[in-house]
């Protein structure tokens, strides 16, 4: 899916509100046992907490870098097949005549012919998509609990319905059978796909160069579902998005104890710059350790929603806010191509329509 690029700060908050809880938890309890409880030793040196922070921000920025390459390469993969997929529309629609065809066929059922490779063609990005949304056990999406309140209400197509059900329409009884047969379907899509235009080069009706260049358009979809597949059957390492996630917690639970003491010194120091402070003053000074609580939320928040970033962006079909909407790109390709075959406008599907600003 693809979220609008207005994220609000309420939604963003909403999103991660759930941590933001656990952040003044983490940050109120030391806070209270070094100001209540007069436990002043409750605290840790500042420096090696700061070199803690620096060297995490540069692990967290390789790992975001690293899923942001994957969901960009996915992204620029579907916009292959976009432009695949009109290429071979437009040559259906253009190499398959009567022009070198032993036995002439009429309009109609030329007609007949380009629709059902076109709707093949359907079939094989539907089959595409259910293959690419179908859950692994490294995609932590569907059981995280603030990423399934976020999406509670948007309804995933490949989720709500079986391939059986959506490629009812876009497939011949006999053609869905043996689909449905195979364990890569969209690949034996494709290969239906191959097998009719070869028939259709023998009995003349596509010229033997044309053939050929129909046939390169077919293997160019192959390589690009080998591209898409390959994103998804292999995570990003495992060792590497643990470890941050683990590396990340600990800077949240160290950080309050870096802090306490700086802000207390700081008060003080506010306190000591007057030589007769007032009431109002020695309040704020000795108050001021609680502005550590505040401070050491907003820090672990920034650290921790970008390691959320990354994470939710590693696997781009999982079929949440961040991923590539291909759902949307599926239907508007389909759109696209039975319109340039100059199919019915009415059996034309409308358009997906946005769930809360969220392409599917």
């Amino acid at each position: 899916m693809y979220v609008k690029r207005n994220y609000s700060v309420k939604v963003m908050l909403s999103w991660t509100r759930r941590y933001i809880y656990k952040f003044i938890l983490i940050a109120a309890i030391p806070t209270f046992l070094y100001e209540v409880f007069d436990w002043k030793f409750l605290y840790l040196p500042w420096l090696p907490i700061a070199l803690v922070g620096s060297a995490l921000a540069f692990i967290v920025s390789f790992k975001n870098n690293a899923s942001y390459g994957r969901l960009w390469e996915a992204r620029q993969v579907w916009g292959g097949i976009v432009n695949t997929s009109r290429s071979l529309a437009m040559m259906m629609n253009d190499f398959i005549t009567n022009q070198h065809a032993k036995e002439k066929y009429n309009d109609e059922k030329l007609f007949g012919i380009r629709k059902e490779l076109i709707m093949r063609h359907v079939a094989w990005m539907t089959a595409l998509r259910h293959a690419l949304r179908a859950p692994k056990p490294w995609e932590m999406s569907s059981v995280n609990s603030s990423d399934k309140e976020y999406m509670r209400d948007v309804k995933i197509s490949e989720r709500d319905h079986t391939l059986e059900e959506e490629l009812e329409g876009y497939l011949s009884q006999e053609d869905k059978q043996y689909v449905l047969s195979k364990a890569n379907k969209q690949a034996a899509c494709l290969n239906l796909q191959s097998k009719q235009l070869r028939s259709l080069q023998e009995s003349g009706h596509i010229w033997e160069f044309s053939f050929l260049e129909i046939e390169s358009q077919i293997v160019e979809l192959f390589t690009q579902q080998g591209k898409l597949e390959r994103i998804k059957n292999f995570p990003y390492p495992r060792q590497f998005a643990t470890l941050n996630l683990f590396f990340v917690w600990i800077f949240i639970f160290l950080l309050p104890f870096g802090i306490i003491n700086v802000f207390d010194d700081i008060g003080m120091n506010i306190i000591d710059s007057y030589d007769q402070p007032s009431a109002a003053i020695q309040m704020i000074g000795n108050g001021f350790v609680w502005l550590s609580i505040p401070f050491s939320v907003i820090v672990s928040w920034i650290f921790h929603t970008m390691e959320r970033i990354g994470e939710v962006s590693e696997n781009p079909f999982e079929g949440i806010a961040n991923d590539v909407p291909i759902t949307t790109m599926a239907r508007g390709i389909e759109i696209d191509i039975r319109q340039m075959i100059g199919d019915n406008p009415d059996t034309i599907p409308e358009p997906i329509s946005e769930q809360k600003g969220i392409q599917m």
